[in-house]
């Protein structure tokens, strides 16, 4: 049988494109708080009001500090934070404590070393596995997803890195695995920030039913 994945829209930013990409009910939106990013929200972004509540809303933060990361979920009601630098197991615990869920994200390229998400089995919520580029995300590639092979699958995990219409036939080879969700982001993007509302639709109702 079956398993429907769980779709998370990231890099959203521009509040029409926010409402639209919403309408399409996917069940994560992430929302980018790293300046240096073509998708950053921006410094004076606010959070649709009229945005579902049924949509669970993730703060992406890379080397950010605690307090600002606290700050922000806030004021934008994040109910999880993405940690997409080389956050400490201390601080996804301080975190964690405050009340925030957390996706903890690894980097992944043919030679990654699976030992290092260990630290963080008895805190994170989920992990992320991301293609190792020199973005922190957004690069627009997948990595060999059999490397995945290699996980030992304890915590569920998010796929991300390119995902698009062009390689969705090896999601199937994934079947077995403990995968949890698809990030998609510049797969289905017309510019950094802005999705394609079509292309969303259409590869949500591909994605979520392939393994």
């Amino acid at each position: 049988m079956s398993k429907e994945l769980h779709i998370k829209i990231c890099g959203m930013r521009e509040r029409e494109n926010i409402l639209a990409v919403a309408d399409l009910e996917p069940h994560y939106m992430g929302f980018i708080e790293y300046h240096i990013s073509p998708r950053y929200v921006g410094d004076d972004f606010t959070m649709p009001a009229n945005l579902s509540n049924r949509i669970t809303r993730v703060g992406v933060f890379v080397n950010e500090s605690s307090e600002v990361i606290r700050t922000k979920a806030a004021k934008q009601g994040y109910q999880y934070v993405q940690l997409h630098g080389n956050e400490t197991e201390m601080q996804c615990r301080e975190l964690k404590d405050s009340g925030l869920k957390i996706i903890k994200v690894f980097s992944v390229d043919d030679q990654f070393d699976f030992t290092l998400t260990k630290p963080f089995v008895p805190i994170v919520d989920y992990f992320l596995f991301d293609t190792k580029g020199k973005l922190h995300g957004g690069n627009a590639k997948t990595f060999d997803w059999n490397i995945l092979k290699h996980y030992d699958q304890e915590i569920p995990f998010f796929l991300s890195g390119g995902i698009s219409v062009d390689n969705l036939a090896g999601l199937g080879d994934l079947k077995h695995m403990n995968i949890f969700a698809l990030d998609l982001n510049s797969g289905v993007e017309v510019s950094p920030g802005i999705k394609d509302v079509t292309r969303v639709d259409r590869e949500m109702k591909s994605e979520m039913r392939l393994i």
